[in-house]
C-alpha cells in the first residue's frame, strides 16, 4: 500500500515542481509548448496502450466503449463547469491572456484552477494504483506520461493563480495538497479495486482513458500549438513513439 501512495505522490509532485520552477525561472513559451506537446504524445500512447488495450483484454469491447464514452462526457461536463469559474487557465501558459476576470472574481478563478488540477490528478493516479494490483511494479509508461504532462500544468497554473491574486505560499500549499491527493487516489485505486471484477476494472480503465483523451484535445493540444508553433506535431510524434518504447520496456 505504501508503494501505491508513493508513486501517486510522485506523479502529483510534478505539478508542485512545475509551480516552484515557474516562480524562480522564466521558461520560454516555445519550450513550454514543446514540453506540453511531448507530454500529449506520451499521454495518447498511455491511454491507448496501457488503458484501452488493457480494458479490452480484461472484458468485452462493449464495456470498453461504454467506459470510454462516459469518461469523455464526464470530463467535458466537469470541464465546462470548472472553466466557468476560471479553472480553464490551469493548462494555459500564455501569460498576457491569463485570468482577465475582474477583481471580484479573482479568488473564484484561483479556486477553479486548483479544483481543475485536482480533477485531473485523481483518475490518473488511480490508474497508477491499479497498475500495482497483483504484485506488479508500477506502470512505467503511465508514471512518466503523467509526470511529464503535470509539469507544464504546474507552470501554467501558477501563472494563472498568481494573476488571480494568490500568494506564492498559498500556491505552494495548494499544490502540496494536490500531491497528497494524488497519493491517496493511487492508494484508493490499489486497495479498493484489488478485488474488483475484470468488468469493473475494464470500465474504470476505459473511463480514465476517455477523460484523458478529452482533456488532451480540449486543453493541451491547442495550448501546445499556440505556444510551440508547427514543430509541436513532431514533438507529439516523438511522444507517441516514446510511449511505445516505454510500453515494450515495461
Amino acid at each position: 500500500m505504501g508503494s501505491a501512495f508513493f508513486w501517486g505522490a510522485v506523479s502529483g509532485f510534478a505539478v508542485l515542481l512545475g509551480a516552484i520552477v515557474s516562480m524562480v525561472i522564466k521558461i520560454p513559451r516555445k519550450v513550454l509548448g514543446f514540453i506540453m506537446a511531448f507530454g500529449v504524445g506520451i499521454l495518447i500512447g498511455a491511454a491507448t496502450f496501457e488503458l484501452l488495450q488493457d480494458a479490452m483484454e480484461k472484458s468485452h469491447i462493449i464495456n470498453t466503449v461504454i467506459g470510454f464514452i462516459a469518461g469523455a462526457l464526464t470530463f467535458t461536463i466537469l470541464e465546462a463547469v470548472i472553466a466557468h469559474h476560471g479553472g480553464k487557465h490551469r493548462k494555459r501558459s500564455n501569460q498576457h491572456e491569463l485570468v482577465k476576470e475582474e477583481s471580484s472574481n479573482q479568488n473564484d478563478s484561483g479556486l477553479g484552477i486548483f479544483i481543475g488540477t485536482v480533477m485531473d490528478a485523481i483518475p490518473e493516479s488511480m490508474m497508477l494504483g491499479m497498475s500495482l494490483i497483483g504484485g506488479k511494479g508500477v506502470s512505467l509508461l503511465l508514471l512518466i506520461a503523467i509526470f511529464i504532462s503535470n509539469i507544464p500544468e504546474g507552470l501554467s497554473s501558477t501563472t494563472g493563480m498568481l494573476k488571480s491574486g494568490q500568494s506564492k505560499g498559498k500556491i505552494i500549499f495548494l499544490f502540496a495538497v494536490v500531491t497528497i491527493v494524488a497519493g491517496l487516489s493511487a492508494l484508493f485505486g490499489y486497495v479498493f479495486l484489488d478485488n474488483a471484477s475484470l468488468g469493473v476494472i475494464s470500465i474504470i480503465s476505459s473511463f480514465a482513458a476517455g477523460g484523458i483523451i478529452t482533456m488532451i484535445g480540449s486543453t493541451m493540444m491547442p495550448e501546445a500549438y499556440e505556444e510551440g508553433g508547427g514543430l509541436v506535431g513532431l514533438m507529439t510524434a516523438f511522444g507517441v513513439i516514446t510511449s511505445i518504447l516505454l510500453d515494450q520496456l515495461g
